[in-house]
């Protein structure tokens, strides 16, 4: 039934729908991160955001 209903979408309600399930993941990581690290600032947050999406280690002290 999803196969159906994803082959009667639009390309354009495709991509619309990779980007709300991009922003939905991206919500709940930053909720993970902020509930593991409660004292971090949000610039902090972003950074870890960003280090969970594009590195596999984290950031070095100098760049945190």
């Amino acid at each position: 039934m999803q196969d159906a209903i994803l082959r009667a979408m639009t390309g354009e309600q495709r991509v619309i729908l990779a980007f709300e399930m991009s922003m939905f993941a991206r919500g709940l990581a930053r909720a993970g991160i902020q509930h593991e690290h409660p004292d971090w600032s949000e610039e902090r947050v972003k950074r870890e955001l960003l280090r969970l999406a594009f590195l596999p280690e984290p950031l070095p002290p100098g760049l945190r």
